[in-house]
């Protein structure tokens, strides 16, 4: 087969994405259509928030209400997915699918399909306490906030006026009101 499969967008009914995901995979095994409708996906975020240093990790929709899949337009596979329950169309002029550009795939990070979103309760200046580790117990105030790898610089005072700047994970710390 010469054609290349791509992506497309899909609307669904909100709250339906991973019901479509799931029937439209369930229909392309039963019809062995794997070579044409290649991939499913709802792309989804984790949302990890941090409150009084308890770490709690969800997961969002990053598209609510759409599907991408990854197909090779034919008449068989356009009519397997438009008429999947749940889903109102391709999104394109007149429910015609339009493929994502290249630039498009990697911009929604397609291919990893799950990124990591920090929901800080503090931020640089906060007077904030330690309550794990060899410092527990301390206070101090956050001088860096590195996102990336989820730690913070904390500047303390130890023997009276020696300051100090510690590393520490996110989960280590808790905003002092």
């Amino acid at each position: 087969m010469s054609e290349k499969a791509q992506w497309y967008v899909i609307h669904t009914y909100s709250g339906h994405e991973n019901k479509v995901k799931a029937t439209i995979e369930k229909s392309v095994k039963n019809r062995n259509m794997e070579d044409i409708i290649q991939d499913v996906a709802v792309p989804v975020e984790e949302l990890t928030e941090i409150k009084n240093g308890k770490k709690k990790v969800k997961q969002r929709k990053i598209f609510p209400g759409y599907c991408l899949v990854k197909m090779i337009v034919t008449d068989e596979s356009w009519y397997i997915v438009r008429n999947t329950k749940g889903v109102t169309g391709f999104v394109g002029p007149n429910s015609k699918p339009i493929a994502l550009t290249p630039e498009e795939v990697d911009n929604m990070g397609l291919e990893k399909e799950i990124r990591t979103v920090l929901d800080i309760d503090f931020e640089i200046g906060n007077k904030v306490e330690i309550i794990a580790g060899a410092f527990k117990d301390f206070e101090g105030t956050v001088e860096e906030i590195n996102p990336d790898d989820a730690t913070v610089k904390v500047k303390i005072f130890m023997f009276g006026d020696r300051e100090t700047l510690l590393e520490l994970e996110m989960s280590q710390i808790r905003k002092v009101d």
